[in-house]
Formats: structure tokens, C-alpha cells, sequence
């Protein structure tokens, strides 16, 4: 199936690295020139050279800190310099530490709305402009499986990525004219850094490694085992092509069967 992405070109954060890596990676395989944008530089820089040169395609690094506005400008603005334009927004960001309720202070969950919603207002006001200008657009906001089934111990988590989910519902309607269509794509356990360093941390006080806690991780999947960067990267790369062309507003989980949720 040709998706049509030849020659669009993608901003994916987050990208040094897990699902923003391999979303990277997608896309370049598929044709698209690619800018990523992460905070670590070297790790940025690494995982560039590895997509272009394993994809042959045109890959920009732009470190950057998706919680600074002028960060997220400058992306944006050395992407249009290079390219000469934006299609396809991938809107990714770590996520907020665990802890409950109790544990959070006011600085905690500021920081939590300026990472996980912030970061997302702010980058698709800036790439608007070119998307509405070709009357071509895909914005796929990377979120979690728990906006639809909260996750103990997560509270900012749980309490700030609904916002986006509501973002995006509300935005479909308004830039829809424009042929722009947005979703959010939601993860359930999937094998990146931070589902080890969490899930380890349970893990150690358990007085277990992380493989021989793995059953219990699993063990509520239907699919019975840990999703990929990749397969989390496949269905973003095919809500950013043109065989996705009726598919916005969405809400959709990557997560084995996960949540068991109607809706």
C-alpha cells in the first residue's frame, strides 16, 4: 500500500529515542523528510544519523525542550528554512514523574500541564499556518492509554493528558475546512526507557529484576506480552498518510487489548 508520503514533510518530538524514535523512522521509510527534536543533543544527533542512514532520507536534528516556547519556534522555523513547510505534526513529550495525589505540589503539576498540554497548544499554533496554507494537514498528539482507563500512581498523568484529548475533538471541528485532520494515539504498555524505569522500580521493591516481574505486566494483556516502539510507530505513520483521509477527532489506543473500555 503506497501511503502517500513521499516528499510530506514531519516534525516529530520526543524523537531521540522509544515511540518518537520509531515514529521517526516510520516516517522516513516511508518517503517523508523528517525533522526530529529532542532535549539530549547527542542522543538527537545519534539517532538522526541512524534514520538517514538507514532510510536514505532527508532527516533534520533540532535539540530542543519542548516546555520552552522559543524551542518550539525554532523547530518550527528551521524546519520551514530546510523544507518549506510543515504537513505532519508528531506532538510527543516525556512523561510526568508517578506518585499520587498527596506526593504532587503546585510546581509539580504546573510543570506536568507545560509538558504534556502546553507543549502541544504551542506546536500546533505554529504549524497551522502552513498546513492551512496547502490545505493539507495531520496532527497526531502521542498521549496514553490513560485517558481512557487511569492508571494508579500516575495522577498528573491521569489528571493533565485528558486536556488533549479534548484539544483535539475540539480542533478537529474548527481546522476540518482545511483538510486537517487530528488525532490522538494512545499507548498502552509499550518497551521503551520509561516503562522500564518505572516498571523496574516496582520491580526492585518487589525484590524481582525486571524480567522476572514481567508477568505481572503482562498478564492483564489479552495479547499477553509488551507492545514495540514499532508497532505503537505503525499506526501513527498510517493517521499521518493519505489512507487515513476520513479518520479525525479520534481517540485511539495502541495497547493489545489493554483497556477494556466500549468507547
Amino acid at each position: 500500500m503506497d501511503l502517500g508520503l513521499t516528499g510530506k514533510v514531519a516534525i516529530v518530538a520526543a524523537a531521540s529515542k522509544g515511540m518518537g524514535k520509531a515514529c521517526a523512522w516510520g516516517l522516513a521509510a516511508e518517503g517523508a523528510r523528517v525533522t526530529m527534536c529532542a532535549r539530549t543533543e547527542a542522543d538527537l544527533a545519534a539517532a538522526a544519523i541512524e534514520i538517514r542512514e538507514k532510510t536514505k532520507a532527508e532527516v533534520l536534528a533540532v535539540p530542543a525542550d519542548v516546555t520552552r516556547p522559543a524551542d518550539i519556534k525554532r523547530v518550527v522555523a528551521k524546519t520551514v528554512e530546510a523544507f518549506g513547510g510543515v504537513d505532519i505534526l508528531v506532538a510527543n513529550a516525556g512523561g510526568p514523574p508517578p506518585g499520587g495525589f498527596d506526593q504532587m505540589s503546585d510546581e509539580q503539576w504546573q510543570a506536568a500541564f507545560e509538558l504534556n498540554l502546553l507543549s502541544t497548544i504551542r506546536f500546533i499554533r505554529e504549524v497551522l499556518p502552513y498546513m492551512r496554507k496547502k490545505r493539507w494537514g495531520r496532527i497526531l498528539n502521542i498521549q496514553s492509554s490513560s485517558v481512557k482507563q487511569p492508571i494508579d500512581g500516575l495522577i498528573l498523568s491521569n489528571g493533565i493528558r485528558p486536556g488533549v484529548v479534548g484539544l483535539s475533538k475540539t480542533l478537529a471541528v474548527e481546522v476540518g475546512r482545511d483538510n486537517i485532520l487530528i488525532n490522538t494515539v494512545c499507548p498502552g504498555r509499550i518497551l521503551t526507557d520509561r516503562l522500564r524505569s518505572h516498571m523496574g522500580g516496582r520491580a526492585k521493591a518487589m525484590g524481582k529484576t525486571f524480567e522476572e516481574f514481567l508477568p505481572n505486566v503482562t498478564a492483564d494483556i489479552p495479547l499477553g506480552r509488551i507492545g514495540s516502539p514499532e508497532e505503537f510507530a505503525n499506526m501513527v505513520v498510517f493517521l499521518a498518510s493519505e489512507r487515513a483521509s476520513y479518520v479525525t477527532g479520534a481517540t485511539i489506543q495502541v495497547d493489545g487489548g489493554l483497556v477494556r473500555g466500549i468507547v
